[in-house]
């Protein structure tokens, strides 16, 4: 499995280490590139997919993490954050904050660091899965796992 000597990869299984030992990267034979599609390879319901969303504030970024079956809401974020203007960072952005590819952007092991948001409809969910560093590589977490191992705040930031 060539793909765990990958850096983005590597960074996020140290981490998984040092927080849990339990915790670990699984390589997928097929994509995980979408929700949808790391439903299927993994044979869950597309809600407890992680989606790792980075925006651009007024002056940072911030990372929202956001179920699989919900969609973003830039009006919820601008009244959590209480700013006027929020995007989507494009994807060299997200490359250069996150250090990730998008479509592998992990919760955690960004080059930078980030406020991080977690949408309360994950919470629904025994088991998440999220991206780790890779299109094909995952990692199962709880709730309150991700939750300590982000350091991120619950918000409601779907639709």
């Amino acid at each position: 499995m060539s793909i765990f000597y990958k850096e983005p990869v590597k960074r996020v299984e140290k981490l998984l280490k040092e927080y849990n030992s339990n915790l670990n990267v699984i390589s997928l034979n097929s994509s995980a590139r979408t929700a949808l599609e790391a439903a299927s390879s993994l044979n869950c319901k597309v809600g407890a997919i992680v989606k790792s969303l980075l925006f651009k504030t007024e002056n940072t970024f911030i990372l929202c993490l956001v179920s699989g079956d919900k969609k973003a809401s830039l009006n919820k974020i601008k009244k959590t954050l209480n700013i006027k203007n929020v995007s989507m960072a494009s994807a060299n952005e997200v490359k250069d904050i996150t250090g990730f590819t998008i479509g592998g952007v992990s919760p955690i092991g960004h080059l930078h660091k980030i406020n991080i948001y977690i949408d309360n409809s994950l919470e629904r969910f025994d088991e998440l899965y999220a991206a780790a560093g890779h299109p094909n590589c995952v990692f199962k977490i709880n709730f309150n796992d991700l939750k300590k191992i982000t350091k991120g705040l619950i918000e409601e930031i779907t639709e």
